[in-house]
């Protein structure tokens, strides 16, 4: 079992990632569906995404920072939403969504730098 916070909380982020870009972008390759339906099949995949979510920050908090939580959330829903893009919604990838990757990759840079 997996028990170690630095390698727990991006795992369960990752997850909870996959979850919710399903639950907020899934739905869009069924545009026949009503609003009430899409609503409902998202409602019930963001619980199950928050069932994730809220542990991996809990069990992050301590070994990482709040700041640095949310940025390592960030990487992993840019990085998460790049291929759910490409393989559920057949999106290509241009080069401004590599230049905001870049961006993000400078925060991480910034937020993980020791202070003292």
């Amino acid at each position: 079992m997996i028990t170690s916070p630095f390698l727990l909380t991006p795992l369960l982020l990752l997850g909870s990632n996959i979850l919710m870009t399903f639950a907020w972008y899934g739905h869009l390759k069924q545009p026949s569906w009503p609003i009430w339906l899409a609503v409902l099949i998202s409602w019930g995949i963001a619980f199950f995404e928050y069932c994730l979510a809220v542990p991996a920050n809990r069990i992050g908090y301590g070994a990482f920072t709040a700041q640095q939580l949310k940025i390592m959330q960030e990487v992993i829903t840019l990085a998460v939403f790049a291929a759910f893009s490409v393989m559920w919604l057949g999106e290509p990838l241009r080069w401004n969504f590599a230049a905001a990757a870049l961006c993000l990759l400078g925060a991480v840079v910034f937020i993980f730098l020791p202070v003292d």
